[in-house]
């Protein structure tokens, strides 16, 4: 039996369970994108991190 990280978008937490224990909601699988060395959309990735980043620091 295997299981995945999931994660309640609206409380924002990390579970292994279907149902969120702190709202009840549905939770989503969250795994991340494959890793491979010609990534095409890494620098728009970087790039909007950096914005992330700089508005948070605001």
């Amino acid at each position: 039996m295997v299981h995945h990280i999931r994660w309640c978008p609206a409380c924002e937490i990390y579970t292994l369970k279907e149902e969120c224990p702190k709202c009840g909601g549905r939770t989503k699988t969250k795994a991340p994108a494959r890793y491979s060395p010609q990534d095409r959309y890494g620098k728009y990735r970087r790039m909007l991190l950096k914005e992330r980043e700089i508005r948070e620091a605001d």
